[in-house]
């Protein structure tokens, strides 16, 4: 059992460190465009690739989730007909979809509050759209052959491409906010082309209709379900534009953005684990395996968030030649911090819990619970942001990933029963809130420095491997660590 969770940690760690180098690369882009562009051109920024976001989904159609399904169990189709027909089908619907956005681009720029003098902006998005949407299969491919290490430099060139561009566009070249738009077109532009020679090796003119019908019968119900996460994720902003100020919502998206720390880490794991569950979900003790992995994920994300919670301050603050991690003009949104952090971690579950919905084929429900979680986001967002503004917005997207986190546990247990180790994931959390309670004491009596922060985060992680770790799991990880170093096992006494 340690040996495949010990795989999964491999893939995961390949796969990271393209997303956590990646991510972090375009996240240097956030002080980079905040210190050059102007608040309402940001927004213009923020409101065009939330559109993206938004309709990426509406691209795929889940079209990918069913893909990574049933080329990976081998269906009875061919592994052409697997990879040409669902390509084949995005390219034409992304191509019909990317017409309907141009010819109705007045109308979304309308919706979008993009001033006029940028409503060419729409066209470059739908390029974005099209030129991205063709690269999903073929990403997904490699996935599934376990080929970590050529994906990790697909995304890596992609993204030094994008950072590239802007760079000369702006700093060089002196273009305004489309040149973010025109080397994320580039960028794209070059991802397909090292993809060509695969998506030629693979392609078949034809689609096969018996497949596609699979392939919509379990992809479909993710379309809903993507775009409900998808809301999750960004309805905040355009609901904060409305009830507050651009300011806000600067202030909100940059803090918002520091929990991208406890996001790769979701994304990463999430890389590695839905081929993972895929391919030991016959094993024996398959959901021994993934009882486990929840158990060690949620302790590994929560060492995370006590971590980052505890010196963000610290960390935003340190000073490296006149430059912060985000300027002095956001500081005031650091409460939201913790909170985001949170609800990535939830977010996290949720994906531990989806291997029942792909292995028993019951994709039906996750529209159903995205929706509800969408549902309570929306709510909660008007509820919440008159009363307490950005932290009302940040409360909002952790009651939905909650929700969703409960919802799909609570469903997946009917068909696919894992025994889970409840009581460890209570006592993490509880141990969780006993810490954030001290913390929160010490730092209104302002005693608080680096070194009884650092003693917090000590004690946190002690007492919670205590909890997490029996006596057998601790000497199997040392017996790992002694052979990995070539060293004599450690004796049972």
């Amino acid at each position: 059992m340690f040996d495949k969770i010990k795989q999964l940690t491999k893939d995961t760690a390949i796969y990271g460190v393209s997303t956590i180098v990646g991510r972090f690369i375009t996240f240097l882009l956030v002080p980079f465009y905040t210190n050059i562009f102007s608040p309402d051109d940001y927004g213009v920024i923020a409101n065009l690739y939330i559109f993206i976001a938004i309709f990426s989904i509406i691209y795929i159609f889940g079209m990918d989730a069913a893909y990574l399904k049933f080329a990976s169990q081998k269906s009875s189709a061919g592994e052409k007909d697997n990879f040409s027909t669902p390509f084949l089908t995005v390219t034409i619907i992304s191509l019909f979809l990317s017409l309907l956005i141009i010819f109705f681009k007045s109308s979304l720029n309308s919706i979008l509050e993009i001033p006029k003098q940028y409503s060419y902006l729409i066209f470059y998005s739908s390029l974005i759209l099209f030129i991205d949407e063709l690269c999903v299969i073929p990403f997904i491919k490699l996935r599934i052959e376990r080929k970590a290490k050529i994906f990790a430099a697909y995304k890596i060139i992609n993204i030094l491409t994008n950072v590239f561009f802007n760079i000369l566009l702006i700093v060089y070249l002196k273009k305004g906010i489309e040149a973010v738009l025109i080397s994320n077109v580039i960028a794209s532009v070059l991802t397909l082309l090292i993809f060509l020679p695969d998506i030629i090796k693979y392609l078949r003119p034809v689609i096969n209709i018996s497949l596609l019908q699979r392939l919509l019968k379990f992809g479909l119900p993710y379309l809903p379900a993507g775009l409900g996460s998808m809301l999750i994720q960004g309805i905040d902003r355009p609901i904060l534009t409305k009830l507050t100020d651009l300011n806000t919502v600067g202030i909100y998206n940059a803090n918002h953005k520091l929990g991208i720390f406890m996001m790769l880490v979701v994304n990463m794991f999430q890389y590695a684990w839905q081929p993972f569950f895929l391919q030991q979900s016959e094993e024996k003790d398959a959901k021994k395996i993934f009882s486990k992995v929840l158990t060690y994920f949620t302790f590994t994300a929560s060492i995370i968030l006590v971590f980052i919670s505890i010196f963000i301050d610290d960390i935003v603050k340190l000073n490296l030649g006149g430059i912060t991690l985000i300027g002095s003009a956001y500081w005031s949104g650091l409460a939201i911090v913790p909170i985001v952090l949170l609800g990535y971690l939830f977010n996290g579950m949720y994906v531990v819990f989806t291997a029942g919905i792909y292995i028993e084929e019951k994709s039906i429900y996750v529209p159903l619970i995205t929706g509800i979680g969408a549902a309570v986001n929306i709510a909660a967002n008007f509820l919440l942001i008159p009363w307490f503004g950005i932290i009302g917005a940040s409360l909002a997207a952790l009651a939905s990933y909650v929700v969703m986190a409960f919802g799909l546990y609570s469903i997946t247990q009917k068909f696919y029963k894992i025994e889970y180790e409840l009581g460890k994931l209570f006592s993490i959390f509880g141990i969780i809130f006993i810490t954030s309670v001290i913390f929160y004491w010490l730092k209104a009596e302002e005693v608080l420095n680096v070194f009884y922060k650092s003693i917090i985060l000590i004690l946190f992680i002690v007492i919670t491997s205590m909890v997490v770790f029996s006596k057998n799991e601790i000497l199997t990880i040392k017996n790992k660590l002694y052979e990995k170093f070539s060293l004599q096992k450690p004796k049972r006494f």
